[in-house]
């Protein structure tokens, strides 16, 4: 049961970069009786085996992807870069005293076990004949967690959005691109410190003018974007992924919408650097309305003194009284483990059923209104549902100012992340002994 190239790059899409799975390397092990420190940050270390784990990692990933790699030196450079920034992240989290507790983790590891169609003991079955340690996963995941909990907590603090805010995007172009595309865009940046000279600025103008001749010449976007950007997602390739007009940065929002697929803007300068972004894909329309169903559950769960076979059984005795007439409010206030609706009459309200799991999902929309699912299995236990009533609704006016204000707040949290991580860079030591 390997887990294959396409199970790990489906591990990969819910992380960075750093928490990706990382396997032994022939090189690291050489490592194993004098790991060396190839740089020191604040209190704590960069060791060259992590650095060795996570080039064997940006190697395979570049090679799944086709694309040329650059010379060693430049991803050393640019992963001991996003090591040091790890880290100062990590040792901000312990002062701060951000903790991702075991249970939270177990639910985050179980969610990724979940996607993959896998119990958790097929899970790390799976892991293990892949050469990996289920415990090694576990932490770099915590690690992952705990940096995007530091960076939430941070940022979010850092974070106003007004009334007239709001309006002034629902009013604007922006409104309308967002329920029409979404826009796929590649990002590179070629950095300038804080109070470069008028000489260092204008060679890096230079350079950002010379790679878009190349970008626009035909030349390889990731490629590039991994050889040459100091920007958050470089070695992805620069890619940021699939985001609506009013999700994207401000900064080059007008410049993406104008462009055409595979078309490079000219540099766009920042306090940051110069920025080069290229429209590398383009999909819509976007959905103006949502079909909703009304639906009501019961769950079951095994318990220390249920054992699954019980508990299937007992769903099924229930399944059958409700067919036979029986009252679904008596039935769900009874049996039902679901707290937050088995006083309700196991009442879900009216849903898209985007926060229900798969399975759950799947059988909803498989159900006829006015009539009951089958007896089905998820991770949470075994459910019975019943859709009562279904619906296709127009966006209302709260719910379009509420996707606006998401909307606002995703395009601003991304640039106070970029500006509070330069921050915490320029405020840390780092020493390079590389």
């Amino acid at each position: 049961m390997g887990l294959g190239n396409g199970f790990k790059c489906g591990l990969r899409r819910g992380l960075s970069l750093g928490a990706a799975l990382i396997g032994a390397s022939m090189a690291q092990a050489q490592y194993e009786e004098l790991d060396s420190i190839v740089a020191i940050v604040d209190d704590d270390v960069v060791l060259a085996s992590e650095l060795l784990s996570r080039l064997d990692v940006v190697r395979e990933q570049i090679a799944r992807e086709n694309v040329q790699p650059p010379p060693d030196s430049v991803l050393v450079s640019q992963l001991m870069e996003r090591l040091v920034l790890e880290n100062i992240q990590l040792q901000q989290a312990r002062r701060r005293g951000v903790e991702i507790d075991d249970e939270s983790l177990t639910r985050a590891v179980a969610s990724f076990a979940q996607q993959n169609e896998m119990t958790i003991e097929q899970f790390q079955q799976a892991l293990a004949e892949d050469g990996m340690s289920y415990r090694s996963f576990r932490e770099d995941i915590r690690r992952e967690m705990l940096i995007q909990r530091l960076q939430r907590n941070m940022v979010n603090r850092r974070i106003s959005i007004s009334e007239q805010d709001v309006e002034d995007l629902l009013e604007s172009p922006y409104y309308q691109q967002l329920l029409s595309d979404e826009f796929r865009v590649g990002h590179i940046l070629l950095a300038v410190e804080a109070g470069a000279g008028e000489a260092t600025v204008r060679a890096a103008a230079e350079q950002a003018e010379q790679v878009v001749k190349d970008l626009r010449a035909g030349a390889d976007f990731k490629e590039t974007a991994i050889a040459k950007s100091a920007g958050a997602r470089a070695l992805e390739g620069g890619d940021l992924g699939w985001r609506r007009a009013g999700e994207l940065p401000s900064l080059f929002a007008d410049e993406v919408l104008t462009l055409e697929i595979g078309e490079t803007a000219d540099p766009i300068k920042s306090a940051s650097g110069f920025h080069i972004v290229q429209l590398l894909d383009q999909r819509g329309a976007g959905v103006q309305t949502q079909d909703q169903t009304l639906a009501r559950h019961i769950l079951v769960q095994p318990s220390a003194i249920r054992t699954a076979e019980e508990t299937q059984a007992l769903v099924g005795e229930i399944h059958g009284q409700l067919a036979s007439g029986g009252d679904f409010c008596a039935l769900a206030a009874e049996h039902s483990e679901d707290p937050g609706s088995a006083l309700n009459c196991g009442d879900l309200g009216w849903t898209t059923g985007e926060q229900f799991v798969p399975a759950f999902v799947e059988a909803m929309n498989a159900t006829d209104a006015g009539t009951l699912s089958a007896p089905f299995e998820s991770r949470y236990g075994w459910h019975v549902i019943e859709v009562l009533e279904r619906r296709t609704q127009d966006m209302g006016e709260e719910a379009r100012r509420n996707m606006a204000l998401q909307i606002l707040h995703q395009r601003r949290f991304d640039e106070e992340l970029q500006a509070w991580l330069k921050e915490i860079r320029d405020e840390a030591f780092v020493e390079m002994r590389l």
